[in-house]
């Protein structure tokens, strides 16, 4: 069954985000060859949109599946 929203579903959520923005940042093998993020600085010069984008459907996928499996053991 699938969980209704709480925040613990929340958390993983973020977590799993977290986690797969931190693999991209070091897996791109072409960074900023795309548009940029506009006000980007630091260590997010060279990450632009389509790295921001991949990232971000990569964490959700990564979420779901983590939340979905966490479910169905009864942790969630």
């Amino acid at each position: 069954p699938t969980p209704e929203w709480n925040l613990s579903v929340g958390i993983v959520m973020i977590v799993c985000n977290v986690f797969a923005f931190l693999i991209g940042r070091f897996a791109v093998s072409k960074p900023g060859s795309g548009p940029s993020l506009p006000g980007a600085s630091g260590s997010f010069q060279n990450f632009g949109i389509p790295e921001l984008l991949a990232t971000a459907s990569f964490g959700h996928i990564l979420g779901a599946g983590v939340i979905l499996g966490l479910s169905n053991a009864g942790v969630l």
